[in-house]
């Protein structure tokens, strides 16, 4: 694979590291070699340092390629396993890694966690690119991969513009298109179910219901509860909504397993769907079809969204590089 030259700024060094951290450079290279014991509190800040100059031990140019890409995916390891969109997703990755020319190593993560073992393993020469999956934070990881040559993309737009290249939905307009229907119907009362404002899918879906609501000819009054895209957390967003506002008509979720939560509460409530109160999701995962009304919901490309990240972690992309697709309004009994 090609190496990159977005970079030309000098690397840092061994010793530029251990005098960040006030250390000896012997005492610096123990820590990351992992060679010796050293106290807790010198590793600490020898590996600060290290991620602040964004310093990875350099290797030899590789004469082959390894044959493997990372997926590493932020979030809870049981909710990554009782999440439909994972499975779609790995579906379009393996349309770009036919038959046995590429392995795809899958690594769970808690959100905001550092792992040092696993981001040297992922800048030592083990892995052809890496892919991000999920709310991965700041950008330290990003700067460590890029010193050490390896090509990232992420899945879903970074938390800083540039940072690295990117796929994604668009689901700004994916949601305004949703709240539109929901008030052209004639509801005055909108509500929404937002994902976790520091996550790009929620912000974004989040930014639509307001835009939609603002362009309402009746200039409605918005109404937020948040959850974290969970059908636990649907359920009980709804009741906070229903404790707000007992008037509401209409409920635009930023996913479907909230959706699904959310008519769970309604009907225990003797609310009907969409009669007393229209519902709308987003993802178009399989409960949207499951629910009872079927779940009218926007449908984003998952298995797209898979194989065109990888065709472009493949080709080892510049920075600023984005891919952004459209979603579309699957219409079904809900609202």
């Amino acid at each position: 694979m090609p190496q990159p030259t977005h970079d030309d700024s000098p690397a840092p060094t061994l010793a530029e590291v251990a005098r960040r951290a006030g250390v000896s450079t012997a005492t610096a290279s123990r820590v990351l070699n992992r060679s010796a014991r050293v106290s807790t509190e010198v590793a600490a800040r020898v590996e600060r340092a290290a991620r602040e100059l964004a310093y990875v031990r350099r290797r030899a140019a590789r004469t082959r390629e390894t044959g493997v890409v990372a997926i590493v995916v932020f979030a809870d390891p049981l909710q990554y396993h009782a999440d439909a969109f994972p499975v779609r997703l790995l579906a379009g990755l393996r349309r770009c890694v036919p038959g046995a020319e590429r392995e795809l190593a899958v690594f769970t993560v808690p959100r905001r966690s550092r792992r040092p073992p696993l981001v040297r393993y992922l800048c030592g020469g083990h892995v052809d690119g890496v892919l991000l999956v999920g709310p991965w934070g700041d950008t330290g990881l990003t700067r460590l991969l890029h010193a050490a040559r390896v090509p990232v993309v992420s899945l879903g737009r970074p938390p800083e513009p540039g940072a690295v290249a990117f796929v994604d939905a668009d689901n700004l307009v994916g949601a305004r298109n949703a709240v539109r229907r929901l008030c052209a119907s004639g509801r005055r009362s909108v509500a929404t179910i937002a994902g976790p404002p520091d996550t790009a899918a929620g912000a974004d879906r989040l930014a639509g219901y307001h835009q939609a609501m603002a362009a309402t000819a009746a200039a409605a009054r918005p109404a937020v509860a948040y959850g974290d895209f969970s059908s636990a957390s649907g359920e009980h967003a709804m009741q906070r909504l229903l404790d707000q506002r007992p008037e509401l008509n209409a409920v635009f979720a930023a996913s479907d397993q909230m959706a699904a939560g959310a008519l769970r509460t309604l009907r225990r409530h003797g609310l009907r769907v969409p009669e007393d109160v229209a519902l709308i999701g987003f993802d178009d995962a399989p409960v949207a079809a499951r629910c009872r009304p079927g779940l009218t919901t926007v449908r984003q490309p998952v298995e797209e969204l898979g194989s065109r990240a990888m065709e472009l972690l493949l080709r080892n992309p510049e920075r600023g590089e984005s891919v952004v697709l459209p979603t579309h309004l699957v219409v079904r009994a809900s609202g």
